[in-house]
């Protein structure tokens, strides 16, 4: 009998102990004292083991990584309904993503609390919108764990590298794709059609008294009643209820080798962001920024209480955010759209800003000046915010686009973003604009496993080309419609082109040698005049054209039916 009950209350104890790890959920963070950040496996643990329990909880894998470890999506929903497609019919969906730089862990460790009060009832649950959460978006880089790398940074104890298992910067590849991460990404965000996307990450630039900072997508871009309802409503609105909360938040401070005070522009968050990627589909999105010099437990508290009152506000208002995405997914009606934009002087917004007094002062290492806050002085003053753009390149907007079958990594990507497209069903002449790719100038130095394009200038002419059978038209008036122009017009700032997709164009195939040109040369002209007329004048006006014999051929070659139309034709074309 003895041992029975001795065998009843190890049971009992056992089952206690499990009970209370079960129903206890203190994150790594917590019992750290908020010293230490949770590891990838402790944070899928955390949430594995908390949809166990709650059956308002799930947990599913989407995707592959570089890591060679998937995705994960982790869903909250008091109606433990998992249906994108049935969600999205009578609720909002907010989605937070988490560790893309996995040494700005503050959203890993503030989601996992977060998460824990909405189903355990510390905090009031949501009942019209669904949270969706990436844990940790970049795997690879939240394994290669170290103290050191995040070298302006307070904390935690160690942390992530922010290359991805093959070095790639994650919020640089929304466009490109390079990653195994990133096309898990587009999986994710367009089964879950996030109407408010948050991005939790930690700044570097200056010294301030602020833990928190926002950086919102900017509003021009976003562009419509949308654009102004981030910009006048739901931005205001969480500074409002953070301020209540005695959590202070300023703009981003896009500032470096400078002070603030001196006044700061807004960021611009072009596709290959997070936030420029998810606003070509209508999402809200915002980077929350916490200061780096600020200890790590105060920076997680305040994540934390940010998304939290981005969740107030998304339940509060979100019929008319449901409105106005819905409005702005509609078919589009403007004629024209922008392709880059620049601060407009004429408008600015002064910031109440609390920051740090600094100066100049020598250097102990250098001996040159060296800039120096000083944070017994504290100071409130107006700072100039520099927060409107306006457009300095636009194009009118066709009615499709055609692409040849062969741009097969193009056309996968146009797919896995959720861009209709048909392909034509026989040989077929169309007539259509397309761009020849005048001049561009390349970066010397590799950016994210590239050397992208920049100050890319194009000609536009209208011509007759017969495409394929299996050719792809892809019409603009689609939901996708902004994805479709960013990427495919070839001066637009994160495009296909910019990106390299398209520079076996840029790479003349077929030549002539000289002693063989000559002689055709020199026919051709004969029986051109004005061609011969144009040709002497540049040798009249072009000292360096008149220097340089090759020079000289090369460009009656190009001028004659021998030089190939493939060089510098950009294979993508207009249909109006």
């Amino acid at each position: 009998m003895r041992i029975i009950i001795t065998a009843l209350f190890l049971t009992v104890c056992f089952f206690n102990t499990h009970a209370q790890k079960k129903y206890d959920f203190k994150t790594h963070f917590e019992t750290s004292k908020g010293f230490e950040t949770a590891t990838y496996e402790q944070t899928i643990a955390f949430y594995i083991e908390l949809s166990e329990v709650y059956p308002e909880i799930s947990i599913q894998e989407i995707g592959d990584t570089d890591s060679g470890k998937p995705l994960h999506i982790v869903t909250l929903n008091v109606d433990s309904q998992f249906d994108f497609s049935k969600i999205r019919k009578s609720k909002r969906i907010l989605l937070i993503n988490n560790g893309i730089h996995p040494g700005e862990s503050d959203g890993v460790d503030a989601t996992m609390m977060l998460f824990r009060d909405l189903v355990n009832g510390k905090i009031k649950a949501a009942k019209n919108t669904v949270i969706v959460t990436i844990p940790i978006y970049n795997v690879g880089g939240s394994l290669n764990r170290n103290s050191t790398t995040r070298t302006n940074q307070n904390g935690p104890k160690d942390y992530g590298f922010r290359g991805n298992a093959r070095n790639y910067d994650l919020n640089r590849d929304f466009i490109k794709c390079d990653t195994k991460n990133a096309e898990a990404f587009a999986k994710i965000f367009h089964l879950v059609k996030p109407d408010v996307f948050i991005d939790n990450h930690v700044s570097n630039g200056a010294d301030y008294q602020y833990t928190l900072t926002h950086l919102f997508t900017q509003h021009n871009k976003l562009g419509g009643d949308l654009g102004h309802y981030i910009h006048t409503e739901m931005r205001p609105k969480l500074e409002e209820k953070l301020k209540a909360k005695n959590w202070d938040i300023t703009p981003y401070v896009n500032v470096f080798n400078s002070v603030p005070e001196k006044g700061f522009s807004q960021f611009m968050d072009y596709p290959r962001y997070s936030t420029g990627y998810t606003a070509l589909f209508n999402t809200l999105g915002m980077m929350v920024e916490t200061h780096m010099l600020k200890p790590y437990k105060q920076r997680v508290e305040g994540t934390y209480e940010l998304m939290k009152s981005m969740i107030e506000i998304t339940e509060e208002q979100g019929d008319k955010i449901s409105t106005l995405r819905k409005n702005a997914n509609h078919t589009q009606s403007k004629k024209t759209y922008t392709l880059n934009w620049e601060i407009d002087t004429t408008k600015s917004t002064t910031l109440n800003f609390k920051g740090f007094e600094a100066e100049t002062i020598k250097s102990d290492i250098t001996g040159f000046d060296r800039l120096k806050y000083d944070r017994t002085k504290p100071f409130t003053k107006n700072v100039i915010y520099q927060n409107y753009f306006k457009p300095n390149l636009e194009i009118d907007i066709p009615t499709a686009y055609i692409i040849p079958q062969g741009w097969h990594r193009v056309i996968e990507l146009l797919k896995l973003n959720a861009v209709e497209m048909q392909t034509l069903k026989n040989d077929t002449t169309l007539t259509v604009e397309s761009y020849k790719i005048e001049d561009y100038k390349t970066r010397q130095q590799a950016y994210e496993g590239h050397y992208p394009h920049y100050n890319v200038s194009v000609a536009l002419k209208t011509e007759n080309i017969r495409f394929r059978k299996g050719d792809y038209l892809i019409k603009t008036n689609q939901p996708s419609f902004r994805y479709i122009i960013e990427t495919l017009e070839p001066q637009a700032p994160d495009s296909f082109f910019i990106w390299n997709f398209f520079d076996t164009i840029l790479q003349q195939k077929e030549g002539f040698s000289p002693y063989v040109w000559e002689d055709k040369a020199k026919e051709l002209l004969s029986n051109n005049e004005p061609l011969k007329m144009a040709f002497e004048t540049k040798k009249q006006n072009d000292k360096a054209f008149a220097n340089n014999w090759y020079a000289q051929l090369d460009w009656l070659h190009k001028q004659s039916e021998n030089y190939e139309k493939a060089h510098l034709q950009y294979p993508v074309y207009r249909i109006n």
